[in-house]
């Protein structure tokens, strides 16, 4: 499974409809939605500021991520940013990978 953070800021529409139905509503809308793509809600939280609502899930690989970017973004209720999230170990394992890199102009 695949770990990303999602966070969305509403347009005034999708703000009309939250208020409308409320925020634990959404929240059961998006677990049955990453549910239903084989993954997990693992948080949910409503913010105020630059984004309005921040959500974690595990999903099966990128393209699932990246499918539950198209279609909230295509709905045009909301404007999401999709952010993978790495463990510690994954950066571990990352570091120990041997590349080859020059730094521009050396």
């Amino acid at each position: 499974m695949a770990k990303y953070l999602f966070s969305a800021s509403y347009t005034s529409e999708g703000a009309k409809g939250l208020i409308k139905e409320g925020g634990s509503s959404r929240r059961k809308q998006i677990e049955s939605m990453v549910k239903q793509l084989g993954g997990t809600l693992e948080a949910a939280y409503y913010s105020f500021g630059e984004m309005d609502v921040f959500v974690i899930v595990d999903v099966p690989d990128s393209v699932t991520a990246a499918a539950v970017s198209l279609v909230v973004n295509a709905s045009g209720a909301v404007r999401l940013k999709t952010i993978p999230l790495l463990t510690p170990e994954e950066i571990d394992e990352a570091s120990r990978k041997g590349i080859n890199y020059r730094v521009p102009g050396a």
